[in-house]
């Protein structure tokens, strides 16, 4: 199956996102009238939770260090829109240096993981999972200390859904969400 990385960056850089309606439909882009972001301020909420999990330190970080792994994990779901094909894209995108997998660790084992691409300043949260308790929402605490420690201005992560909300996620319309696209797009953030 060939894959034009550029026209599917292309689109993620005009607002648009990628998803099948079940693991075997076709792909389709989407987009909304409102689109979730995660703050990368002080609006970023860490639940109390959590705190005792972070304080553990019972995971470690990585980077790319499994991203198959990563993208299975957030596909191996009852109900998912990550289709095979989708999981090709992701992985051609991987290999040209746009998708990344934020990974948490214990003991060896993948605790959990965000998967997402980087675009300019903008990273696109396209989907997370978790195999240890806590291990995807470690993943996002880190993840959005990453982002503000590489200059990052936008980390979208486009519907919103209860689990974002306890992280201070908010909506915003068309028209602002288009305005900071593009000052997102303006920067040259490296994930990596």
């Amino acid at each position: 199956m060939w894959i034009d990385v550029e026209a599917i960056i292309d689109g993620y850089r005009q607002g648009y996102f990628l998803m099948a309606e079940d693991d075997r439909s076709d792909l389709t882009w989407y987009t909304s009238q409102e689109r979730t972001l995660i703050p990368l301020d002080e609006r970023f909420h860490v639940p109390r939770s959590l705190r005792r999990a972070l304080n553990q330190t019972r995971f470690d970080v990585a980077i790319n260090r499994d991203f198959e792994g990563v993208v299975e994990g957030c596909a191996n779901r009852a109900t998912t829109w990550i289709s095979e094909e989708l999981m090709q894209i992701y992985a051609a995108l991987h290999r040209a240096g746009w998708a990344h997998s934020f990974e948490t660790w214990s003991e060896g084992q993948l605790a959990g993981g965000i998967l997402g691409i980087s675009i300019g300043g903008m990273f696109i949260g396209e989907s997370m999972f978790y195999a240890l308790p806590e291990g995807s929402k470690v993943a996002m605490v880190k993840l959005v200390e990453h982002l503000r420690s590489r200059g990052y201005l936008m980390f979208d992560a486009q519907l919103m859904n209860p689990h974002l909300a306890r992280f201070g996620a908010y909506t915003l319309g068309g028209r602002a969400y288009q305005k900071l696209l593009i000052q997102a797009l303006r920067q040259s953030c490296l994930f990596v």
